[in-house]
């Protein structure tokens, strides 16, 4: 089963983004997923034609995280990082986001839920910005197509991954 439509983006507050997305897949391999470098390298792309040539993640409250990726067509770079400030495995993921070129002013606190229901994990991600101006700046820079493309992109890898994250 795949849940492409089940892709949502909102703003509950004048601070906050809420994307939501069901996978059809247990909440350990979504954690996972989310987690482990291999696997984040291979679906936190955004759209087509950008590549992830870094991704370290030091998976422990005060360990950091860094992505660098990479549009395959001119060499154009963004990078992002962060703190993790709390993990409940494989329920909850809480860290900081600052971007190196910042398209949104100051930094973010994002909180990743994973809720099992059944065999479906329903994956809630809250993005708390500084303020209401950079919420908008991030909502304005089109980002809810690069997360689908890659949400859709970790959908058709699930199947690929079920034996590897034991």
């Amino acid at each position: 089963m795949h849940f492409p439509d089940s892709f949502n983006v909102s703003t509950p507050s004048d601070r906050e983004i809420l994307v939501s997305r069901r996978f059809d897949a247990a909440r350990p391999l979504v954690f996972d997923a989310f987690t482990k470098p291999e696997l984040v390298r291979r679906w936190l792309l955004g759209p087509p034609g950008w590549s992830m040539p870094l991704c370290e993640i030091d998976l422990k409250v005060g360990g950091a995280y860094r992505y660098l990726w990479r549009s395959d067509a001119d060499g154009t770079q963004m990078a992002v990082g962060g703190v993790f400030l709390a993990i409940v495995t494989p329920e909850r993921l809480v860290a900081t986001e600052q971007f190196d070129d910042a398209w949104y002013p100051g930094a973010a606190r994002v909180t990743t839920l994973f809720e099992a229901v059944g065999d479906i994990t329903s994956t809630t991600i809250t993005i708390l910005y500084e303020s209401t101006a950079a919420r908008d700046a991030a909502r304005r820079s089109g980002m809810e197509h690069g997360m689908a493309a890659g949400f859709d992109r970790l959908e058709a890898l699930i199947p690929t991954i079920e034996g590897e994250t034991a």
